[in-house]
């Protein structure tokens, strides 16, 4: 038999009022697009990644329609480290020369890409796992990047990393009328065929513009964005995110997060929700109630 007895402290009428909270939510975000970056402990951690898979689904149960752009860093690293390799990162961004390549692409678009698939399906929701090659959705070229503290056109390579010249949203549009949910590798495609490696919080910023997205959510192993005391900061706008970048405040992995945070929120993503992939639930707690679990963003 079932124990049907609720925690501790739920009754069925905390239940029910908790329900009820979300009602407005729901009716405001109903059929609106949400690209969900998924990343960090949210990934590795299994009760996390239950978690996660259950939120998707009931998203799209009530109305909404989540798009997942998973990273896998740490699967990366592990499978790099059997191979006999060594990550290294330039400013926050993989180096990637044709041996890691193979890594990335046999870990984004395999191993996670279906794992992740399988968990929402599941907990009964129809998952689809892409990369950006399918239907040649997401072309990039070679991406370039300018040193720090140097002169214009002074660059570095970072191998085979991409930068995103074009998205189709057509292919997410199509499995969108379909009810299924895009399960994306970031992984992108050249003018002759070349595998690109691309930033994952890049690819979510961008397709959330792209598929003029109601909000982008990152999922990080962070309570969100800190001041240099350490303290939350619940609420930014596009300027006070500069003068946190300008002093130094933002730095490291986290400057492709924010850089893509501040583009999505200057090309008409209403807002965007950088969270602590840590809490249980976290997708619901900060999309359909009024206690958030991070750092929003808003467009103005």
């Amino acid at each position: 038999m079932t124990d049907t007895t609720p925690p501790q402290g739920v009754t069925p009428a905390l239940k029910a009022e908790i329900l009820a909270e979300a009602l407005p939510y729901i009716k405001r975000f109903f059929d609106r697009t949400i690209v969900i970056k998924y990343g960090g402990n949210a990934m590795t951690d299994p009760h996390l990644k239950d978690c996660f898979a259950r939120d998707v689904v009931l998203l799209k149960l009530v109305g909404l329609n989540p798009v997942v752009v998973h990273g896998g860093g740490p699967q990366i690293e592990n499978l790099l480290a059997r191979v006999g390799k060594k990550g290294e990162f330039i400013q926050g961004m993989r180096v990637t020369d044709a041996e890691t390549m193979e890594v990335v692409e046999m870990v984004l678009g395999g191993q996670v890409n279906k794992e992740i698939v399988n968990l929402i399906n599941q907990h009964g929701g129809k998952a689809v796992g892409l990369t950006g090659k399918d239907a040649s959705f997401i072309r990039a070229k070679k991406l370039l990047m300018q040193k720090l503290d140097a002169p214009e056109g002074d660059v570095i390579d970072v191998g085979q990393v991409g930068e995103i010249t074009q998205i189709d949203p057509s292919l997410i549009a199509f499995l969108d009328q379909g009810d299924f949910i895009p399960v994306i590798a970031p992984i992108g495609v050249g003018e002759d065929g070349e595998t690109y490696n691309i930033n994952a919080d890049v690819v979510a910023g961008k397709l959330a513009e792209i598929l003029k997205a109601e909000k982008l959510v990152l999922l990080t192993n962070t309570p969100g964005v800190l001041d240099k005391a350490g303290k939350l900061l619940t609420g930014l706008t596009p300027r006070q995110i500069d003068e946190l970048v300008a002093d130094g405040t933002l730095s490291g992995g986290m400057l492709p997060k924010i850089g893509s945070a501040l583009d999505a929120a200057r090309n008409g993503v209403k807002s965007v929700h950088i969270i602590d992939g840590r809490v249980e639930h976290c997708l619901l707690l900060e999309i359909l109630t009024d206690h958030g679990v991070g750092t929003m963003i808003k467009s103005k």
